[in-house]
């Protein structure tokens, strides 16, 4: 069975493995843990643990049990209390990581319970937060919070420390068949995986392609106005000796009054595929329609999707 290892963060990840779950492959995730905002924050702050906001979503994404159950992960607490706005599954994962003694230990745990099929990996066990630095050094943006609000201002990304990075997830990176970057928040989700040093190194040394699935519209304050070759330098600037190999984009239209509750409700727009411009990068496009609206929330079809990765590895 061939093998991939997804890194990324959020809904965009979540979302492409609901798909891939579907399909003959075996799956490892590496999941940033840098987040600080809502749920995860608090109780990152509160009990000094890893964020374990990403971790939980994508639990649910690839979980194989009842619809209650899934639900029961995802309820949040609504009323005013120590527990508002915490959903019962970050609840669990910091109670499991008592119990278990890490985050990863607590993420195997989750993934039994779940009966869920390939491996789920935090990056690190270590309580970490993201730190940008303008080109003077004489400005730092600390937290992801504050640096998906500053992007503009940072000329590069690190963390309050060094990081130390499981043998297991390098282990993983070296054996896959496959390297895939979600879609996601590309500073905030995918990029805090590449300034952790031993990926890098693992990423240098591994046989494995590198494939990005591409966003379809932009994040506001992160990636405003970018097309895809946009996307696909910031990765490459942080990939060290490796380039993005494969891009998985979408071609198909978005419906224009879609398109304007974006631009005018959220300040998103549309990326734009600039095949020449992504040619001359070295990277092979993988393209065709992938739009899917959740209401007028505009997705990747996650089937299309995971099947368009699962066609490259078996053509590969």
């Amino acid at each position: 069975m061939k093998k991939i290892v997804v890194f990324g963060g959020g809904t965009g990840l979540s979302l492409l493995l609901s798909g891939l779950k579907l399909f003959p492959v075996d799956v490892t995730t590496v999941i940033a843990v840098s987040d600080n905002g809502s749920s995860t924050g608090v109780l990152k702050k509160e009990l000094d643990i890893p964020a374990v906001g990403d971790v939980g979503k994508v639990l649910i994404s690839m979980a194989n049990v009842d619809e209650d159950f899934t639900k029961l992960l995802g309820y949040r607490f609504s009323k005013d209390g120590s527990l508002h706005n915490h959903p019962v599954r970050n609840i669990m994962l910091a109670a499991l990581i008592d119990l278990k003694g890490s985050l990863t230990e607590a993420t195997r745990y989750m993934c039994s319970l779940l009966n869920i099929k390939g491996t789920v990996l935090p990056l690190t066990e270590e309580k970490v937060e993201l730190v940008g630095e303008n080109s003077q050094h004489e400005w730092k943006f600390f937290g992801q919070v504050e640096v998906s609000h500053n992007i503009r201002h940072i000329a590069r990304l690190n963390y309050d420390h060094n990081v130390h990075v499981s043998q297991e997830v390098v282990s993983h990176i070296l054996d896959c068949d496959l390297i895939v970057f979600s879609p996601g928040s590309l500073y905030t989700s995918i990029l805090p995986h590449l300034i952790a040093d031993e990926v890098v190194d693992a990423l240098s040394r591994t046989k494995a392609p590198i494939m990005y699935v591409c966003n379809m519209v932009t994040q506001p304050g992160e990636t405003d106005h970018y097309n895809v070759s946009d996307h696909l330098k910031v990765l490459n600037q942080y990939l060290g000796t490796r380039r993005v190999d494969i891009v998985l984009a979408n071609n198909g239209e978005i419906a224009p009054e879609v398109v304007d509750v974006y631009l005018t409700q959220e300040n998103k727009t549309v990326v734009d595929l600039d095949r020449e411009a992504v040619t001359a990068l070295g990277a092979r496009i993988i393209e065709d329609d992938m739009v899917c609206l959740d209401g007028t929330s505009v997705r990747h079809d996650a089937m299309k999707t995971a099947f368009f990765i699962f066609s490259y590895l078996m053509g590969k």
